[in-house]
This record gives structure tokens, sequence and C-alpha cells, in this order.
């Protein structure tokens, strides 16, 4: 009973891997080609830089994520300008509705009239925003 016990006693510690690196490779950098490589390390996103490194070596695809401030920003901000756009469309129907059941026609008529003014200045701002926003994703705009 004693030797069946001892024959399945484990012998504890780490489960060894099935394909061991046992290989070792020891190269130097100088300040600048250091410099590169840590960008480049960085920029895959990586958390292992042996693991980058056999990669690069073996031209296994490497996944960099680059984030443009300037462009997260403006698309930020045409976001909340593009809510802002919306909530002006709906006030508008809002008004419209309100001027014909609380004025007589004329007035009605007049209070259009500069409500028509304005929008027709918002559209033409609408048309140079997106002209804006086309030049921006055709890359013309100068930083």
């Amino acid at each position: 009973m004693n030797d069946q016990k001892n024959n399945t006693r484990s012998k504890g510690g780490r489960k060894p891997k099935i394909n061991p690196c046992n290989h070792r490779y020891v190269f130097r950098l100088d300040e600048e080609d250091n410099s590169k490589f840590l960008s480049l390390f960085e920029a895959s996103g990586i958390d292992n830089k042996a693991k980058f490194i056999t990669s690069v070596l073996f031209s296994r695809e490497i996944k960099t994520v680059k984030i443009d401030k300037g462009t997260v920003d403006f698309y930020m901000r045409l976001t909340s300008f593009y809510s802002q756009f919306r909530a002006v469309g709906v006030n508008y129907n809002q008004v419209v509705k309100l001027l014909y059941t609380h004025f007589t026609e004329k007035k009605a008529a007049a209070f259009l009239y500069q409500l028509e003014r304005h929008t027709a200045e918002l559209s033409a701002l609408c048309r140079k925003i997106i002209e804006l926003a086309n030049e921006f994703t055709n890359g013309n705009i100068e930083k």
C-alpha cells in the first residue's frame, strides 16, 4: 500500500515546458539604436521584449496603434457639434409650431423671415464645416 503512494507522489514545483527556449543570444545597442528600439517596442504594444525581438526577426506581423491627439480632439468636437446641431433642429420645429399657434399669420411670418435668415447662415456654416472635415480626412489641413 505504501509503495503505491510513493509512486504516485509528485515532485512539486513547476511543470516542465513542452518546448523550452534554451538558446540565448546577446547583442548591444548604442543610445540612438536603443531609443529607436524602445520606441518601436512601445508602439507594438507587446509586453515582452523577447517576444517583440523574435517577432521582428521572423517577420511575424507586428501591430502598432498610433493615436493622433489632434484627430481625436477634432472627432470629439465634431461629435459634440453634431449633437448640438440636432438639438437646434428639434428646437426649430418647436418654434415654428409655437409661432403658428400663438401669433397671427402676419406676425408669425415676420418671425419666420428672421428665423429663415438665421437658418441660411447656419446652413452656410454647416457647408464650411463639411468642407473642413473633408480637408481634414484628406490630410490637406496644415498643422
